[in-house]
């Protein structure tokens, strides 16, 4: 599994979202992309994760960055998270997890004092070449995007 860094070429993306719409990461060269990997469509620290994203949606877009969020959820879910919160952005159903291992969020997770593996939540700032410009580990859901902004100098 990766362990990627800032400074680091993000690995490519060639997928569909939520829609079946073609996604990929060559696509948005030009532009900042925020990619933000979370564990499970509507669960309370996922949900609030997209609805902060998407309720500061156009102060992001402003500052030119495009968002794609990623789960192991497939299709159907994604579709129906997306139009039951009005989300404004691209969700990449990843069931096979190729995107969540080449991303490096695959691993282990501990709830209630029980060990197991799942998508660690992580987002990754990609630049406008595709390098790695900022990782965070320590997602704080109710308050990412002001996270973003204030790490990325805005």
């Amino acid at each position: 599994m990766a362990q990627l860094n800032i400074g680091d070429f993000a690995p490519e993306i060639n997928a569909v979202d939520q829609h079946g719409n073609p996604v990929s990461l060559e696509s948005f060269r030009g532009s900042k992309v925020i990619i933000y990997f979370y564990p499970k469509d509507n669960t309370p620290g996922c949900t609030a994760e997209a609805c902060n994203l998407r309720d500061n949606y156009q102060i992001l877009i402003d500052k030119g960055f495009k968002i794609l969020g990623v789960s192991a959820d497939d299709e159907k879910s994604h579709k129906n998270f997306s139009e039951k919160y009005v989300l404004p952005f691209a969700l990449i159903p990843d069931k096979a997890k190729k995107i969540i291992m080449d991303y490096g969020v695959w691993g282990k997770k501990k709830l209630y004092g029980k060990e197991y593996e799942g998508i660690n939540r992580m987002t990754f700032i990609i630049d406008e070449v595709g390098k790695i410009a900022q990782i965070f580990t320590k997602v704080d859901t109710k308050n990412h995007t002001a996270q973003i902004l204030k790490a990325t100098g805005y």
